[in-house]
């Protein structure tokens, strides 16, 4: 379904069904409503919610190319508007969110405190002033290189299975990624539906945000997941994001990378279910 959200843009709201509280599912930069599918799968008792954010998927894409990370906490409220509005979901919710996802979730409700009851978050991309999302932009310049077509779905696939980062998914995950992320033309062929020119630009503006800064605002709970150490980037951020979360959890899967939803989604499942589902209970 459609939804209205701010600056002239439309995203994308996909309902992944299930029965129970809203959960509402929020991607990373490249990815789309889809990819969260497989964790549906293994989150009985829950109804899954999860939007296309601008430029990506069946989403608007901004036509200034402005990508903005605030514009992403805007679709967010957008989406929690309609399904309090729809009757499909009461305030507050509950939300899970992958690396951007994750970002966009704390910013939704920095911008609006009382919008969630608890969130979870795996690597939320978010860093301090001057920190590794400023600067060289090695995501970004990858991202340009990207290839955007493929003769098929299955040539698709086979490609990303074969070598990484992407060789890492679960089959599943990996098929629900091709599935959603792709348009299929009339002769089969498919193409990215976040091209890599706007996927470049939302890993541009990912350190230009202020909610690390803010973090301390945030007053509902937040599991903050992390897997594998590495140097820089979002793993790296994730203790001193949840020390400064005034209810702030560090969870660790040190067996997996920065894709652990796509990894494992049964594992992640369990992870966001144990998290949230304490929340809605007080809550409602």
């Amino acid at each position: 379904m459609r939804v209205a959200s701010t600056d002239g843009i439309t995203v994308a709201l996909h309902d992944l069904g299930g029965d129970g509280p809203a959960l509402l599912l929020c991607h990373a930069t490249g990815f789309c409503a889809g990819v969260w599918e497989p964790v549906m799968a293994h989150l009985p008792g829950w109804h899954g919610w999860a939007p296309d954010l601008r430029g990506h998927g069946d989403a608007d894409a901004p036509t200034d190319h402005d990508y903005r990370w605030s514009g992403f906490a805007k679709d967010v409220l957008a989406i929690v508007d309609h399904l309090v509005r729809d009757g499909a979901a009461t305030r507050p919710l509950v939300a899970a969110g992958h690396s951007k996802g994750g970002a966009a979730l704390l910013l939704a409700e920095l911008a609006r405190p009382g919008t969630f009851a608890a969130l979870w978050c795996y690597e939320p991309v978010v860093f301090p002033p001057g920190g590794a999302g400023t600067g060289a932009n090695p995501l970004a310049e990858g991202a340009l290189r990207r290839r955007a077509t493929f003769p098929s779905a299955a040539a698709a696939y086979a490609n990303f299975a074969s070598k990484p980062p992407l060789d890492i998914f679960a089959a599943e995950a990996l098929a629900a990624y091709v599935r959603s992320g792709f348009a299929v033309a009339d002769d089969g062929s498919v193409m990215l539906k976040c091209p890599p020119a706007v996927e470049s630009a939302v890993y541009r503006m990912g350190g230009q945000h202020d909610a690390f800064e803010r973090l301390g605002e945030v007053r509902c709970p937040v599991t903050i997941a992390v897997g594998a150490e590495t140097p820089f980037g979002p793993a790296a951020m994730a203790p001193s994001i949840a020390e400064r979360l005034p209810a702030g959890v560090l969870e660790e899967h040190r067996d997996l990378g920065h894709f652990g939803p796509m990894q494992d989604p049964a594992r992640i499942a369990g992870s966001i279910d144990a998290a949230l589902r304490g929340a809605v209970t007080r809550h409602h």
